[in-house]
């Protein structure tokens, strides 16, 4: 089973290198070169994201000139054929044995269309990082009780999940209405009728925890969950408008 990473980068030439490397070395770890490829999409950057990952052994970069976190990642979906899709943010390090955990899943559950983990903030304060962990245990709690009640409601992490690419086409791919917010939620409610949507602690990802540094981890995580909230019960996320936060 072929799996693509799609890794969106709009002005990362700080952190993309990193990101790259890792993937590269769980590959290396897992042994499956030949059934992998990396696809870079250089989201109208204007410094050199484009050139650093070019530089990086086996990745290939396109080019997406409309902003946006969906827009580039249906152009890294259009960029593949392969059956497996990995969605991972540019700031973001595979941990070891990410990969391994994923094509297992994979080719145990035939009925598996997406299967995402959470993220660790590697970057932030204890007390920060045990804030995101609340929030994560009451969001697993919340999609348990929207799941029995409304068959919807279920949980996807963005920048950290696979998804079945035959699946995903099927239900019409990326809504690129969708700007940032909301945007992995939309693609857990519209995959789980037609196959299962599965959420793992089993499968973290290490994440930069810049944007809840910014923007404070409790108003962050507010948003996150009201965009939640109204694409479940809405079909569309409430916030618009998204700030971009990249190291100075």
């Amino acid at each position: 089973m072929k799996l693509a990473f799609v890794v969106p980068a709009f002005n990362e030439e700080a952190l993309i290198g990193g990101c790259l490397e890792s993937i590269r070395a769980e590959i290396q770890r897992a042994g499956v070169a030949a059934d992998t490829e990396i696809i870079v999409v250089d989201n109208a950057s204007t410094d050199a994201t484009g050139a650093v990952a070019s530089a990086v052994p086996g990745v290939r970069v396109v080019r997406e000139p409309k902003k946006g976190l969906v827009n580039a990642r249906a152009a890294g979906l259009a960029a593949t054929q392969a059956e497996l899709v990995a969605n991972i943010d540019a700031d973001t390090r595979l941990p070891p044995g990410w990969l391994t955990t994923v094509l297992d899943a994979f080719a145990a559950s035939p009925r598996l269309v997406v299967l995402s983990g959470p993220f660790v903030y590697t970057d932030l304060t204890p007390a920060q990082r045990l804030v995101t962990k609340c929030f994560y245990g009451a969001g697993y709690a919340i999609h348990a009780v929207f799941g029995r009640l409304l068959k919807k409601g279920a949980m996807v992490q963005g920048g950290n999940f696979v998804l079945k690419r035959e699946a995903w086409l099927s239900v019409g791919g990326f809504d690129q209405s969708i700007a940032f917010y909301g945007e992995d939620t939309d693609v857990a409610n519209r995959l789980a009728p037609v196959g299962e949507v599965r959420w793992t602690f089993d499968l973290p990802i290490h994440a930069s925890g810049r944007r809840l540094a910014a923007e404070g981890v409790v108003a962050t995580g507010a948003r996150y969950a009201l965009n939640y909230f109204w694409v479940t019960l809405f079909g569309h996320p409430i916030s618009r408008a998204y700030r971009d936060i990249r190291p100075s």
